[in-house]
């Protein structure tokens, strides 16, 4: 998932740093010759709007982590997001300039192992303590071809917001099917017509896949077991234009028109101007992250909303969800593996991850510390009902990200609710683009 970020200028390395950098370990195919268990560790995490509170909670988190290892210190880097990818594979590239951990998005997993960035961890976050309370759909954004390639850090879903003004003014209750949810968008817009019923995005991918995943499609199936350069794992057929898949895309895409969300203004949308309409009083319900709590409250709707889980195509049944997030993970190239895997779990420990929900909002990782956080805070139960029902995620290739940055879905979306193609033309053309990337990434 991706996070706002502020634009950092670029800060000058200390010497000490640049010493430490000119001295490091003699590498082998990426991955160091020696575990020193002592020295200075480097970490890259991402930048948030308002950091600070994150600050906050990784001091503390190293702190104790320097208690327990005496003659270790912790360099903690603040990066951009919107440049992360630049500066992650110039450390993959480079070796000796590189950081012993990063915090990368869950979506980058196997494009990294591809690259061969990232160290294999199996072993050690199977005899992890805290590892066993990690959620199933989480413990997936880490693994490739099986092998563990870090730890998850939060995870972000999504729900369905709705003014419970209007329903009420409407004589209308939260829809409990995917129909009831068209119908109710529909029958919004028609009462109130300047109101989006629900407002959906052409470019909102991860609002849309819910509806392809809740009527029994996939993105794309995995066949065989070859681990590909640098293991990045099973190889992928495109499945977005099976006939389920194809129901999917159907219902998501009757949400666009003039009897719900005019083509004209949302073929074009994103998550965010989606969640924007809600919040600012123009749409009746939006699909939103947990994430978007915040943006939410602070707009001209708080007050007059609620939450729940986005349904399902059954009475009482939850769509599944995207389970975005982020991740950390240690570098190949480090000289400091065992105590890069033991900051690794100190900042992705349950400790650090319940103190990080309270500072940031960031869901837990474990069930049981969501749990806990849901007593203290009741916005987040749809959003934990949610992922207890089962979340879902993206293909584990490396041929995701090509797809993601190619806009191949998005532009599947567009061009039906554009009138230029139909469901099938348009999925069969998605398909190929999503082999293509595929077959590239396991080459």
């Amino acid at each position: 998932m991706k996070l706002p970020a502020r634009i950092a200028l670029p800060v000058a390395l200390p010497v000490t740093l640049l010493a430490l950098a000119a001295c490091a370990p003699q590498t082998s195919n990426g991955a160091a010759t020696t575990d020193d268990k002592s020295g200075t560790l480097r970490v890259w995490l991402f930048q948030e709007v308002d950091n600070k509170p994150k600050e906050q909670v990784v001091d503390q988190a190293v702190a104790a982590f320097e208690q327990r290892h005496k003659g270790t210190k912790v360099e903690v880097e603040y990066i951009p997001v919107d440049t992360r990818a630049q500066r992650v594979k110039a450390a993959f590239n480079d070796p000796k300039s590189a950081p012993d951990l990063i915090e990368y998005g869950n979506t980058d997993t196997a494009g990294y192992v591809k690259d061969g960035g990232l160290a294999d961890i199996t072993a050690e976050f199977g005899a992890w303590a805290d590892a066993k309370d990690t959620d199933p759909t989480a413990r997936a954004s880490v693994t490739v071809a099986g092998k563990v390639y870090g730890a998850p850090l939060f995870v972000g879903v999504r729900a369905l917001y709705y003014r419970t003004d209007v329903f009420q003014d409407l004589g209308l209750t939260a829809p409990k099917t995917q129909d009831e949810l068209i119908a109710t968008a529909k029958k919004v817009h028609k009462a109130r017509p300047e109101l989006y019923g629900l407002a959906v995005g052409g470019a909102y991918t991860y609002g849309a896949m819910p509806f392809i995943w809740a009527n029994g499609g996939e993105l794309a199936t995995a066949e065989g077991t070859g681990a590909g350069a640098g293991g990045a794992g099973a190889s992928y057929k495109a499945a977005i234009n099976s006939p389920a898949a194809r129901k999917g895309i159907t219902a998501y895409t009757s949400l666009f028109g003039d009897d719900n969300c005019p083509a004209a203004k949302c073929a074009q949308m994103g998550g965010n101007a989606t969640v924007t309409a809600f919040a600012s009083g123009k749409a009746a319900m939006a699909i939103g992250g947990d994430f978007s709590h915040q943006a939410v409250e602070a707009g001209v709707v708080k007050g007059k909303y609620a939450v729940v889980p986005l349904p399902g195509t059954t009475p009482g049944s939850v769509a599944p969800a995207f389970a975005g997030g982020n991740n950390l993970g240690v570098l190949r190239s480090t000289g400091h593996r065992t105590l890069a895997v033991d900051l690794m779990k100190e900042l992705a420990g349950k400790n650090t991850q319940g103190r990080l929900f309270d500072a940031m909002g960031f869901l837990p990782t474990y069930t049981d510390v969501r749990q806990r956080a849901a007593q203290r805070e009741p916005f987040v139960k749809p959003f934990i009902d949610t992922l207890g029902a089962g979340a879902k995620f993206v293909p584990a290739s490396a041929g995701w990200g090509q797809i993601d940055a190619s806009l191949v879905l998005p532009t599947m979306f567009q061009e039906i609710v554009s009138g230029r193609k139909d469901v099938a033309a348009a999925s069969d053309d998605a398909a190929k683009k999503m082999d293509a990337a595929f077959a590239a990434a396991a080459r």
